[in-house]
């Protein structure tokens, strides 16, 4: 079993998903006692949300980069961004280390695919639903990205910073994102992408017409697919993807 790299903390809330996923995910593929050998780097997220509320991504990336070096040089033969945002540095962080990246915009397309759909609603910060680094990424895969208006937006991106990073779930939350969801539908949206690993924690399956895309639980069954050598990893580069499966 390879070792997985999490590189984690942002935020935390979705980071120890992220561990019991992998660890239940070996289990069931495995049995027994076994699961995920993994090495974690957690940054503090309060320093990583004031670099991206002041555009610094550049610093941030640093940052993050750094950390990627610490995990390889713990052991890590593959690395995980556990956040959908950060990826806006996913090629600074590759560039950092030497073991593969698995990005998680390809995995989840993947796992689209793999479901028979192509025209997806994004759910996410507002870095992740505005800017090109990861809707550009899903198109450039043959998917059809929408987005809720501006109104929509704002309203999934105050939840999740406000609520969900801060382990805070309310109901209120859950049936406003309902709605936005269902705006999506109207739209013609085929799946939802929970393209933030934080809203995994607020809304699922139960709360779509549609499949969800729960982005976390796919990052993580392509780790463990990846680290089992169900998945071959070769060379190295931000586009060293795996591919997912939906929940």
């Amino acid at each position: 079993m390879k070792t997985i790299g999490l590189l984690g903390g942002m935020s935390w809330e979705s980071t120890a998903e992220y561990y019991r996923l992998l660890n239940e995910l070996t289990r069931e593929r495995l049995g027994g006692l076994h699961s995920a050998r993994c090495v974690l780097y957690s940054v503090d997220f309060a320093e990583i949300e004031r670099l991206q509320a002041g555009g610094r991504w550049s610093e941030a990336g640093e940052v993050l980069a750094a950390a990627a070096g610490s995990l390889e040089a713990a052991g890590a033969d593959l690395v995980l961004i556990c956040t959908n945002t950060m990826h806006k540095v996913a090629d600074q962080v590759q560039a950092g280390i030497s073991v593969p990246l698995l990005h998680l915009a390809d995995a989840t397309a993947d796992a689209v695919k793999a479901a028979g759909a192509r025209r997806v609603g994004l759910l996410g910060t507002a870095f992740t639903m505005e800017q090109d680094f990861y809707r550009g990424r899903l198109a450039a895969a043959g998917l059809d990205v929408r987005v809720p208006d501006a109104a929509g937006r704002a309203l999934v991106h105050r939840v999740i910073y406000e609520e969900l990073c801060q382990g805070i779930v309310r109901e209120e939350s859950r049936a406003a994102y309902r709605r936005v969801i269902g705006q999506l539908v109207a739209d013609g949206a085929e799946g939802i992408i929970l393209g933030c690993t934080e809203i995994e924690l607020l809304v699922g399956a139960a709360d779509s017409p549609v499949p969800v895309f729960p982005t976390a639980r796919i990052h993580a069954e392509a780790a463990v697919e990846a680290a089992l050598g169900s998945t071959a990893l070769t060379g190295t580069g931000a586009g060293t993807g795996t591919a997912g499966r939906n929940a």
